[in-house]
């Protein structure tokens, strides 16, 4: 199968040559290869000025990134063997790694397939097609997946925002054999009951478990305030780590009746308290009654989508840190967490410096989390290494 070519810009190759796998619009040489003459979704090799191959991938005329390279120095289209030999690789980390079948099995450009996320709980897996090229290989992926994995069933959540970037529709859909509403996993020693079909993204947050398993040192015997609880993950982690008492914060009724129904599966119930109400103004309310806590867990959602809201997600960090502070009591631990790739570690750790300064109270950082080994980060694309948390000490 000969691939139609997609021709750089002179000197637009060097980024590719380094390692990178997107190709920007803008690079692309479009009087030699007009880009309005693709298909959203489209196989195309990528060559440089001069028609030098640089590898296979797929093409998206109506998104900034125009292409994503899949296969360097190969002519070879993205194809079912390829999937194949991917997924296997993903998949042998995978087991290496955790005990039990409960992880992110494939993490875009970080396991070698940009565009497709799928996180396996058990015998269920849930996958994200957030491209083009990928939604083009939709059967190929749920073949691969079957073939590899044999799950019982696979539900695709093709309902995340990046979709619309790249023209897709959105939609939920089992793919193949059967989804229950709910499966129940383990993290951490802790049982959670997640659901699938109506949760955040895939329904569930394996980023933060090395995190939520250093956590858990910090918080035998002291009151926890957990902040953007969504369905537990941070505060049923606190009660079983022997927490005396954790305060769950959400603006989501929903997720914290499932947050209740995971504290009472860990029999956590009488340790585990829900307040159903938006952070910031739920954070001043606490402050204005004279609450103060031990250890105060931040794990917002991205204040910094783009750059552009650069500015005003800053200022959100910066907010929430300070009205965290104010919550501590002497001694006290803040957990600030970031999944904003725009938002880098340096400016965490700002951020916070920032409150304990304006509360007049000295920090020592403890330690910096990142993201779990099952979302390896691709050296050549910074956007890859997104999570940051700061864990530190706070001194009156």
């Amino acid at each position: 199968m000969t691939l139609p070519s997609l021709r750089l810009k002179k000197n637009e190759d060097r980024r590719i040559r380094a390692g990178h796998l997107w190709v920007f619009s803008n690079e692309v040489d479009v009087g030699r290869t007009p880009l309005t003459g693709f298909e959203p979704g489209q196989p195309v090799q990528i060559e440089d000025s001069g028609g030098r191959v640089l590898g296979s991938g797929y093409v998206n005329p109506h998104s900034l990134i125009a292409a994503r390279l899949v296969n360097r120095g190969s002519t070879r289209p993205p194809d079912r063997a390829l999937l194949d030999a991917r997924l296997r690789r993903a998949l042998a980390l995978r087991e290496a790694l955790f005990p039990g079948p409960f992880y992110r099995l494939v993490f875009g450009e970080g396991d070698g397939l940009p565009g497709l996320i799928v996180d396996r709980f058990g015998e269920v897996l849930v996958v994200q097609l957030t491209t083009a090229g990928m939604e083009r290989l939709r059967d190929d992926v749920v073949a691969a997946l079957e073939e590899v994995v044999r799950p019982a069933g696979i539900l695709l959540r093709n309902d995340s925002s990046g979709r619309a970037l790249e023209g897709l529709e959105s939609y939920i859909e089992i793919a193949t054999g059967t989804v229950p509403d709910r499966v129940e996993i383990e993290e951490n020693g802790t049982r959670f009951s997640v659901p699938l079909q109506t949760g955040q993204k895939t329904g569930w947050f394996y980023d933060h478990r090395e995190n939520r398993a250093r956590m858990q040192r910090y918080v035998p015997g002291k009151r926890v305030l957990d902040v953007f609880s969504y369905i537990g993950g941070w505060g049923v982690q606190a009660a079983v780590g022997g927490a005396s008492h954790v305060l769950c914060v959400d603006a989501s009724a929903p997720a914290l009746e499932d947050l209740r129904r995971n504290a009472e599966l860990n029999d956590a119930s009488d340790r585990v308290a829900t307040l159903h109400a938006d952070a910031f103004e739920a954070l001043r309310a606490l402050k204005d009654s004279g609450e103060s806590f031990d250890v105060v867990i931040l794990d917002p959602p991205a204040f910094i989508k783009r750059k552009k809201d650069l500015k005003p997600g800053e200022q959100a960090y910066r907010r929430i840190n300070r009205l965290a502070m104010d919550l501590l009591a002497a001694e006290g631990m803040l957990v600030s967490a970031s999944c904003s790739f725009h938002f880098s570690r340096d400016s965490l750790r700002d951020a916070v410096l920032r409150a304990s300064r304006a509360t007049n109270r000295d920090l020592q950082i403890l330690e910096q989390g990142h993201q779990a080994p099952d979302h390896p980060v691709h050296p050549a694309i910074p956007e890859t290494d997104y999570l940051k948390v700061i864990f530190g000490r706070v001194h009156a």
